[in-house]
């Protein structure tokens, strides 16, 4: 068993996007921008902003943090994101997720334009994942992608199940996967015999949100297994996969902490910065 090191791998993107940011802001006399919404205080996500306005800092992006009460109206949401929108010193735009209940997320997001979409949410960006074309990517597939390009991992010719069909995990990565042409299954809820689907599996990506579903008798011999979930169990931060159980059957493993979760940061900026240098 081989640990993919998405900590480290996340690291050494950083430090290639701190010099890209420099070049931009030496280039054109402004910073990279990214804005980021937060609507009301779930805790989880005051962390998640918290850790990205971080990450920004270290790379050389300016952030700006915009953050409303949680009983903000339908119309005060929409236009904060629209007035972010028309700001030429704000290059990319995130929501950050979940919204609250009363909120109608899809209205938010599709304030954003397409060309300030960092996440890869937007109609436009998943049409062009979609149809294989150039377009912005959501953040944590990406990552994915990235950490099986790193670690010279084929995809070509392989089978790859995806367990989770959310819009913001499973549908991009299985469609990154079909683009990097692995065969592609996509199991959900309604799957029938999951484990005999799973064990079909070449790569194996995990995208559920229930800690440890996937399971020794699960995972083929030497398949490559890649844990996209962040769960807590018993205090502990844990993934979708028993990693005691499976790693000594894997080639390759993601860990939890410090795997695919990394990465989805690293792709966030590495999203800002490719759409300030397409705005410019």
């Amino acid at each position: 068993m081989k640990l993919i090191d998405g900590k480290q791998t996340a690291a050494d993107i950083r430090a290639g996007l701190k010099a890209r940011a420099a070049a931009f802001s030496c280039k054109y006399g402004l910073p990279v921008g990214l804005a980021v919404v937060l609507i009301g205080d779930d805790p989880a996500s005051a962390v998640y902003v918290r850790n990205k306005i971080k990450a920004c800092e270290e790379v050389g992006i300016r952030s700006f943090a915009h953050i409303l009460p949680a009983d903000a109206t339908q119309e005060t949401a929409e236009n904060e994101v629209r007035r972010l929108a028309e700001d030429a010193s704000v290059h990319g735009i995130l929501v950050q997720l979940p919204l609250p209940a009363h909120l109608a997320a899809s209205r938010i997001l599709a304030r954003i334009p397409a060309a300030k979409d960092v996440d890869g949410f937007s109609v436009e960006n998943v049409g062009l994942l979609a149809k294989g074309e150039r377009g912005t990517v959501a953040c944590t597939p990406l990552g994915v992608m990235e950490l099986l390009r790193r670690y010279r991992i084929p995809t070509a010719g392989k089978r790859a199940v995806v367990i989770g069909r959310s819009n913001t995990v499973g549908k991009p990565m299985a469609m990154l996967l079909i683009g990097a042409d692995a065969t592609v299954t996509v199991c959900h809820s309604k799957t029938q015999d999951l484990a005999a689907v799973c064990r079909q599996a070449d790569i194996l990506v995990a995208a559920v949100g229930r800690p440890k579903t996937v399971t020794a008798d699960m995972v083929k011999e030497g398949a490559v297994v890649i844990d996209v979930g962040i769960n807590r169990d018993g205090g502990k931060l844990c993934g979708d996969v028993d990693f005691e159980g499976v790693k000594d059957k894997v080639s390759y493993i993601t860990p939890v902490p410090g795997g695919v979760g990394p990465m989805t940061v690293a792709m966030l900026l590495q999203n800002t910065l490719d759409a300030a240098e397409r705005q410019v």
